[in-house]
């Protein structure tokens, strides 16, 4: 079981401060959750990743049920174990890929559209690789071509092989192009799952229940009253909020306002740096996001100046480090030319040192709005 304490509220916004206690340790929110979806950072060493200031990570059960298997980690005894992070660990429970593998691979789409579409996704519609049913939802396998149905069952009886601190309900997460009848009819499927998540877990892990109902304030809103009505130990916020945001903002701050306070509340999949200052003042404790490692392995790196890609030439004739201002090991020992050259010669240790900086960045900028919400 998890114990949440709010410790401070800003007197500007609906932000926050949060202690977040768990088997496994206590962290400070608000806070970023690294995605280790296959029990790893990658490229990172778990010793490492504390070493960025991370205080929890988040794994994927789907993927973990396909290789290894929830048997194989439970037999070595349980996620922090097999991946050994001694900290705070979460699992997602499958329906960000109901999305993924189904309409957002259909339709080349994420959950922000970054471009607007002409195709719409009607009531009983269905992905070409996946099919959603009342019960469950029917994936094949992308390791081996094997079908199978994915219950909420199922994902809870998994989660809890796995081992986690922290657990999530099993969710159909709607794509941006659904339209209204579609994410109506989603909503109540998500939301019977969600009470018979709460009627399976036998465990003492933390269950979280998810928000959906996509761009739609009605749907949020009824969401929102539903799920937050339910004895969860906290809540996600899933899916999309429209492409403005300042929509967003204001979609969240909604979903926010009628889930009990006194709970923790993650944002799943959401964390682009220049919206963390936004998701937090609108009252988030924590949200997940591969973007500091997704953004390295592409030899991108965050700094208090912007974003700067290595890749470029230029960074060639550029013997500064890549943050002045950056007190991780990587600006205190390597400079951007070196790390620029790494990557144009395609050596691994360029991603590695890339992603130690982007996630002690991210963590580093959590650190000065949780002093700031303190000082206020």
């Amino acid at each position: 079981m998890i114990e949440f304490k709010i410790l401070k509220k800003s007197k500007k916004s609906k932000a926050r401060i949060g202690l977040l206690k768990t088997e496994h340790g206590t962290l400070e929110t608000p806070a970023l959750v690294p995605v280790a979806t296959q029990a790893v950072v990658k490229t990172l060493t778990s010793e490492e990743v504390k070493e960025t200031k991370t205080q929890i990570l988040i794994c994927n059960s789907f993927y973990l049920h396909l290789r290894p298997g929830e048997e194989v980690i439970e037999k070595s005894g349980g996620l922090h174990k097999f991946m050994n992070w001694s900290g705070p660990l979460m699992t997602d429970s499958g329906g960000f890929q109901v999305f993924s593998w189904g309409f957002g691979r259909d339709f080349g789409v994420g959950k922000v559209l970054k471009a607007k579409k002409k195709e719409k996704i009607v009531l009983g519609q269905n992905p070409k690789s996946i099919k959603v049913e009342k019960d469950g939802v029917w994936f094949f396998s992308p390791f081996d071509g094997k079908k199978i149905f994915w219950r909420p069952e199922d994902s809870i009886r998994i989660q809890e092989k796995l081992g986690p601190d922290i657990i999530f309900t099993f969710d159909e997460c709607t794509p941006p192009l659904a339209d209204y009848q579609y994410t109506k009819k989603s909503l109540l499927k998500t939301h019977a799952w969600a009470k018979i998540c709460l009627k399976e877990k036998k465990s003492k892990q933390a269950l979280f229940g998810i928000v959906q109902g996509g761009k739609y304030e009605d749907l949020r809103r009824e969401s929102a009253k539903f799920i937050g009505s339910l004895p969860f130990d906290g809540f996600g916020i899933g899916g999309e909020f429209g492409q403005n945001k300042k929509r967003m903002k204001r979609m969240i701050e909604l979903v926010n306002s009628f889930l009990p306070p006194e709970k923790p509340r993650h944002l799943l999949g959401i964390g682009y740096l220049e919206d963390i200052s936004l998701l937090v003042e609108s009252g988030c404790d924590l949200f997940d996001c591969n973007v500091p490692t997704h953004y390295a392995r592409r030899g991108i790196a965050f700094t208090s100046e912007g974003k700067i890609d290595l890749t470029k030439k230029i960074f060639l004739k550029k013997k500064e480090p890549l943050d002045k201002k950056c007190s991780c090991f990587v600006c205190q020992n390597y400079r951007q030319n070196y790390i620029s050259h790494l990557l144009r010669v395609k050596e691994i240790t360029a991603f590695k040192l890339l992603t130690f900086h982007n996630l002690y960045f991210f963590n580093s900028y959590l650190e000065k709005i949780r002093q700031r919400i303190k000082n206020e």
